[in-house]
């Protein structure tokens, strides 16, 4: 242990963590005894990190806790080269920190050592108080339960068709050469996941339709613009990208058209996804939680092709997330809908 997790052990944080952490480091991450870990966290998630750190002293495990700030200038260029290095020697990773502008290629970097090393990584990015009270308090093995039943549904279709009341009609055909995933909250080798988890996800062949973000978009846009309800953003999605959008947030619209036009591949679709956590009620404005609401999101950019086995790659990637969908999903044996107006049709 080092100097860090020391003084995290020396934090006191508030008793409604208990659950939501012994959840990530009993449940989710199942970490044994024999396991080193690498905790790492900021200065302005020191409570929740405390919480985690705990959990992990009771465990027994052997583990090292860094704090971005104490080993490099925030927003980061890179992911610091000791949390890097401590990696190496880790079976298990805890990401625990609120990102700045511009971090993004710093967790690629990270990731990079989890895929690389096989490594349980649980992603909580952004993480807050009121997540690790209610998505992180989610009943991760029902959870499981009906992400693996919606994985084993969507793994045979051909074409998903969704709407929503609010204007979204999308259809996105499905690649057969590109993989699904399950991130539920159980954290294995296969694929690292964030946490709170609750998602099914692919990278699709294509999406054509419009997608109306009446929930919230991701990065650091989430932050600054919070829930769209009052203003959503409308895209235009045109074989696979992004071809106009619209909102009566400006700003809004003109941040996010920016920021998928990064690089020559940030305003295509990199990924599908169904969010499965069922203690996940409403959205709170933070893509961590609100991505694994009931639903479909999209990404833009990245597709984590190194697990779907999509052959590009961007150095961007940006949720976007709808409400109150209707999902069919079109098979060799016909068609079968999963969620009538954001709910499932599928019993956990």
């Amino acid at each position: 242990m080092n100097e860090t997790a020391a003084h995290l052990l020396s934090i006191e944080y508030p008793s409604e963590f208990v659950q939501g952490a012994h959840s990530a480091v009993a449940t989710c991450l199942r970490i044994d005894p024999a396991e080193k870990v690498t905790l790492i966290a900021d200065r302005a998630t020191e409570p929740i990190a405390a919480s985690l750190a705990a959990q992990l002293a009771e465990r027994g495990c052997a583990w090292n806790a860094f704090l971005l700030e104490d080993v490099a200038p925030r927003p980061l260029a890179g992911m610091p080269a000791p949390v890097l290095a401590d990696m190496e020697s880790s079976q298990v990773s805890i990401f625990a920190v609120q990102v700045q502008p511009n971090e993004l290629r710093s967790r690629m970097q990270m990731t990079d050592v989890v895929n690389r090393r096989r490594m349980r990584h649980a992603h909580m990015v952004n993480i807050t108080p009121e997540i690790m009270c209610q998505g992180m308090r989610a009943d991760f093995d029902l959870v499981d339960r009906l992400s693996q039943k919606v994985l084993d549904r969507v793994r045979r279709a051909k074409r998903i068709r969704a709407t929503t009341a609010a204007g979204t009609g999308i259809t996105a055909e499905m690649n057969p050469d590109y993989k699904w995933f399950k991130t539920s909250g159980i954290i294995s080798p296969e694929k690292w996941g964030n946490l709170p988890g609750g998602e099914c996800f692919t990278s699709p062949g294509e999406v054509n339709g419009t997608f109306v973000v009446d929930g919230v978009v991701g990065d650091w846009l989430c932050a600054r613009y919070g829930l769209l309800a009052n203003a959503p953003l409308t895209i235009e999605i045109a074989r696979n990208r992004i071809v106009r959008c619209a909102s009566a947030n400006r700003q809004l619209e003109e941040d996010f058209w920016a920021y998928t036009h990064t690089d020559e591949n940030s305003d295509r679709v990199g990924e599908f996804a169904i969010g499965t956590n069922l203690g996940v009620e409403r959205v709170i404005g933070n893509i961590l939680q609100d991505e694994k609401f009931p639903g479909i999101h999209i990404a833009f950019g990245n597709p984590y092709g190194e697990h779907t086995g999509a052959p590009w790659r961007s150095g961007t990637h940006i949720d976007v997330v709808g409400l109150g969908f209707n999902i069919w999903l079109e098979k060799e044996d016909g068609e079968e809908q999963i969620m009538r107006d954001g709910r499932f049709l599928i019993a956990a």
